[in-house]
């Protein structure tokens, strides 16, 4: 199938009126769609004797399936690190390729996912390995719920469960916003995939219309922000849409968004050597936040080789990451340090579907 050409819409992309309005017009109960999509978020349409509510007519369950694609993705690649978390990356019904990410939780039985919003990005941060393949196009709704079928089968075989997700990987989930929440609504609501509104994260760069957005939606769900440096000056160089919208008008969305919903927002810092890891910068993102209920997430940068202004980025060495962090919380900061995942398998967003290009494989 050629690249340009759109696949027909997989049954992970309807939702339950859509497909309601479906099984009437073919004269079934419109009311067998919140079972049939529980079904497939669930145990991606097998029958299951665990869930017995579940099962379907047969001749509903063969006219679907003669109709519909039942899945948006299958497995192309496949990484586990030492450590346990395992990198996935998918193969979208029009040949392009999408990474999500299993990460194994603190308590045992646990684990967490990312999940990705577009093929490739168009924001351009620097030391990010997405955006150096450029930007291709958004994910459909069912493209985003299909990675959440993958992780959550990927925890059952590693005896854990699924318990959060974030829109963390490949791409900028407000500038797919429609898309991402149609995904959130079928994998959260209680009458489809009941995964809850609270186990969701949202990640941005700070689009601040689309933050805005998410506040209509009124979901519920947690926002993270892609900060990186606390002046304006610095985040520009490192972020171009920092040049569109400044920090303060950043974080003044962000406010708007955690007085609606109550959450307490997630200021995402990756430490680059040299760039935003000093000191002052550390007492400077401290003012920006005073007053404010947030908490920072220190990130130590998986090096990702060049980047696409030709710039060879560092992470900071463990020494000045703990200064980094023991000043912020001197200041009054809540912070952490979020501990590396995957480094021996490519655990950058971009790296595997990078290498898979270059070097293609059959084999998951």
């Amino acid at each position: 199938m050629s690249l340009t050409t759109r696949p027909p819409r997989s049954l992970p992309d309807l939702s339950a009126e859509e497909l309601g309005t479906w099984l009437a017009a073919q004269g079934f109960k419109a009311s067998h769609a919140p079972r049939v999509l529980r079904n497939l978020l669930e145990v991606h349409g097998e029958e299951s004797k665990e869930h017995p509510g579940m099962l379907l007519p047969a001749d509903l369950s063969q006219r679907l399936l003669s109709e519909f694609p039942t899945t948006a993705a299958s497995l192309a690649m496949r990484q586990v690190s030492e450590d346990g978390t395992a990198k996935l990356l998918l193969r979208l019904n029009d040949g392009r390729t999408v990474e999500s990410v299993l990460m194994p939780d603190f308590h045992p039985e646990r684990a967490a996912g990312c999940i990705s919003s577009q093929v490739g990005c168009a924001m351009g941060c620097d030391f990010c390995a997405t955006t150096q393949t450029g930007f291709e196009r958004n994910l459909s709704s069912g493209e985003i719920v299909e990675q959440f079928i993958h992780l959550r089968r990927e925890a059952r075989a590693a005896g854990r469960t699924l318990r959060t997700i974030v829109f963390m990987g490949m791409g900028e989930p407000m500038l797919n916003l429609k898309n991402v929440l149609a995904a959130v609504q079928r994998i959260a609501a209680p009458t489809l995939g009941a995964f809850g509104w609270r186990q969701i994260t949202i990640s941005t760069v700070g689009i601040v219309p689309g933050i805005d957005e998410l506040r209509e939606a009124d979901l519920g769900v947690h926002l993270a922000l892609s900060l990186h440096a606390p002046d304006d000056a610095t985040r520009a160089d490192l972020l171009p849409m920092g040049k569109r919208f400044d920090v303060q008008d950043v974080l003044a969305a962000v406010d708007r968004y955690q007085a609606s919903s109550g959450r307490i927002t997630t200021i995402q810092y990756c430490l680059l050597d040299g760039v935003n890891d000093s000191l002052a910068q550390a007492r400077d993102l401290s003012r920006l936040l005073e007053g404010r209920r947030m908490h920072v997430n220190l990130l130590r940068y998986n090096a990702t080789g060049l980047s696409l202004r030709g710039r060879t980025y560092a992470p900071s060495s463990l020494e000045q990451t703990e200064a980094f962090l023991a000043e912020l919380r001197a200041h009054g900061t809540v912070a952490h340090l979020r501990r590396a995942r995957g480094p021996d398998i490519d655990a950058a967003c971009g790296q595997l579907r990078k290498r898979e290009a270059a070097h293609p494989s059959a084999t998951p």
